[in-house]
């Protein structure tokens, strides 16, 4: 376990510089120039002067790098351009909003996706699974925006039920919840099924129907647990993929997570910002891969994390 974890950090370390300098120059490319847009085109030039040496913006594009490098390797991710505040200290005021925010996401999408996954399998090639899979090709290709606007316009417009945006209470949930999982619920719903249909014709679920077995043991006691197992996997690669859409859906909704911060950041070029909540969320995908490959052995044994 140990030489695992050292291999894991081993590997995290390149998956960081890498994710830092392509972050660091994709931001310095994009037109626009940050002191500009905190003072205003209209601020004297000495004032724009000032502010650039002070921010280190007049130094050429590698020496920022290495800058950048340094600091980071040093642990501090920097202040941010337009509130002047710790980049460590905005990213912990919202990280553990995003985190609610996906946790419940995944809850939903498997609470959902399991029970419509093993309904699928029983019904193989009937009307049932028919329907099932038109609705998980519906929450494939739905685009978390147009469904985030399009519940917001509904439940929240039209009805009045929910909050429009903001962290308000547990209502303010619903809605950016629901955005998020849907794409994950259908997506965890057809690989239930499948690998509820290939570990059916394995030899050991035809022995146990050959004794006898009621189908509902075989199907949830036998087959669903052996079927879930590469469901971990799956989950864990997903939770960076919800944690890149909340950028989407906390700007939809207003919710003040690491996605909304960033979001903020790359439109007031606040390169510090950026490259810090991007950072972040590259550590936290790693981080989830890891304990995902961890709960997988422990869930099947026969696997060795080394």
């Amino acid at each position: 376990m140990l030489l695992f974890l050292g291999k894991r950090f081993l590997q995290l370390l390149p998956v960081l510089w890498g994710v830092a300098t392509l972050v660091f120059f994709l931001l310095h490319f994009i037109p626009g120039d940050p002191v500009d847009i905190m003072l205003g085109e209209a601020a004297l030039p000495v004032n724009k002067m000032n502010l650039r040496n002070k921010l280190h913006l007049n130094e050429s594009i590698p020496k920022q790098y290495l800058l950048y490098l340094q600091s980071i390797t040093a642990g501090d991710l920097g202040e941010s351009l337009l509130s002047q505040k710790k980049v460590s200290s905005l990213i912990a005021e919202r990280y553990s909003n995003t985190l609610q925010l996906a946790f419940l996401a995944v809850l939903l999408a498997i609470f959902i996706a399991i029970p419509l996954g093993v309904i699928s399998a029983i019904y193989k090639k009937t009307f049932i699974d028919y329907s099932i899979s038109l609705i998980t090709l519906g929450g494939i290709s739905i685009p978390g925006f147009w469904l985030g606007t399009l519940l917001i316009l509904f439940f929240s417009v039209k009805l009045g039920w929910l909050p429009v945006s903001e962290k308000e209470s547990w209502q303010s949930y619903l809605l950016p919840t629901i955005t998020l999982g849907i794409s994950l619920a259908a997506i965890l719903t057809r690989i239930t099924r499948n690998n509820l249909l290939e570990i059916l014709n394995q030899d050991y679920i035809v022995t146990a129907r050959s004794k006898g077995l009621k189908e509902n043991i075989i199907y949830f006691k036998h087959a669903l647990k052996n079927a879930l197992i590469p469901v971990i996997t799956i989950v864990a690669l997903q939770l960076g993929a919800l944690l890149a859409g909340t950028v989407v859906t906390e700007t939809i909704f207003d919710w003040p997570g690491i996605g909304e911060l960033l979001y903020r950041g790359i439109q007031s070029r606040d390169y510090p910002l950026v490259q810090g909540c991007v950072l972040v969320i590259a550590i936290t995908y790693v981080l989830a891969n890891t304990i995902a490959d961890i709960a997988y052995t422990l869930a099947n044994p026969k696997l060795n994390l080394e």
